[in-house]
């Protein structure tokens, strides 16, 4: 799709901060994030809603959420996780795409209430991106071993 801006970013047409791409599916740093390494899993091609998503597709990015929230988790100390899929309604972005966000007690997320920030400089967002890409590679090369 030439207007969707995750599928320009997953041409590479558009920059972002990739902790993985297996040519499938591709995740990213959040440039809005709820806290500091909130991910956005998506698949590769042009896919608006998960009723569109075929059964193969939906295995696929649901064990890569299973294995970011788990580099999430893992790399950043966060006690756990929260994996949300929006579907047109609160869909930012028309582009099926998986939030796996870090979580720890008293971290203020409530609800649905979701107040977003920003990463303080370039160096924290390549420093969380850089934490987040390797834990991944190292949980997937175990889970395929």
């Amino acid at each position: 799709m030439p207007h969707c801006v995750f599928c320009k970013i997953a041409a590479g047409e558009v920059p972002a901060s990739v902790v993985f791409d297996d040519g499938q599916a591709l995740a990213f740093l959040d440039h809005r994030p709820l806290f500091p390494g909130h991910c956005l899993l998506i698949p590769k091609i042009h896919v608006e809603t998960l009723a569109e998503a075929s059964p193969e597709m939906l295995a696929h990015l649901s064990g890569k959420a299973r294995l970011l929230s788990m580099a999430v988790e893992e790399a950043l100390g966060a006690q756990g996780s929260f994996v949300a899929l929006n579907n047109r309604v609160s869909q930012s972005v028309p582009h099926l795409h998986i939030h796996v966000v870090p979580r720890t007690k008293g971290d203020g997320l409530k609800g649905f209430f979701w107040p977003r920030q920003k990463y303080s400089n370039i160096e924290h967002v390549e420093n969380i991106r850089s934490q987040l890409e390797n834990k991944f590679r190292e949980l997937s090369q175990s889970a395929n071993t």
